[in-house]
């Protein structure tokens, strides 16, 4: 017994069409994609502030231009731990920042991808404290620089180092411009994780 088979060769009139996947719809990515996109600038942005800050205040030092025979009147960052801690501090944000770009890159490429952006949304968190302590110490000295303390009888020194006061502001300020970058950042990941379509 033996079956044969016919092949009728297809015509060249006939219309061909694709064969609809199975899986997943495509579903639009456009705002997604668009807050990603923010994303990576925001982290752009944040590496310069956070590397700015922690160059200024390293490189805060001034030295008065009297002295005696065995006294130097200095202020300098490394003179309060709390300043050291801000330099690290924000030196180790700014690393983080530098190594958390490619997963922002993927983020734009796939933005319906919720992995990098878990990833990024605990990383940031705890990110987000280190610059958040390291600010609020150095803001507690450089109002007590400028201010004082009448009842301890801490005395404010930006009268006499006046440089060293402004660049020490400038960085607290730089610093605490990560700190809302960072709340920004962990805000829009949370709402395009949390926003199905």
């Amino acid at each position: 017994m033996s079956t044969t088979i016919d092949i009728v060769p297809e015509s060249s009139n006939v219309i061909k069409g694709k064969a609809p996947l199975l899986g997943a719809p495509q579903r639009p990515a456009g705002w997604k994609k668009g807050l990603a996109i923010m994303d990576f600038i925001l982290r752009l942005g944040a590496v310069a502030a956070a590397l700015g800050a922690a160059a200024t205040m390293a490189t805060a030092d001034q030295t008065l231009p009297f002295f005696t025979q065995y006294f130097q009147f200095e202020a300098s960052y490394d003179s309060f731990t709390t300043f050291t801690f801000l330099v690290i501090g924000m030196a180790l944000v700014g690393g983080y920042l530098v190594l958390s770009l490619p997963f922002s890159i993927v983020a734009i490429i796939r933005p319906h991808a919720a992995g990098p952006r878990l990833f990024l949304i605990i990383l940031d968190s705890v990110f987000l404290v280190l610059a958040t302590a390291g600010a609020a110490s150095a803001a507690s000295i450089v109002y007590l620089a400028h201010n004082g303390n009448q009842s301890s009888n801490w005395l404010a020194i930006c009268n006499q180092y006046s440089d060293f006061c402004n660049q020490t502001s400038g960085a607290v300020v730089s610093s605490f411009i990560v700190v809302l970058i960072f709340m920004f950042l962990i805000v829009m990941s949370s709402l395009v994780i949390a926003k199905k379509h």
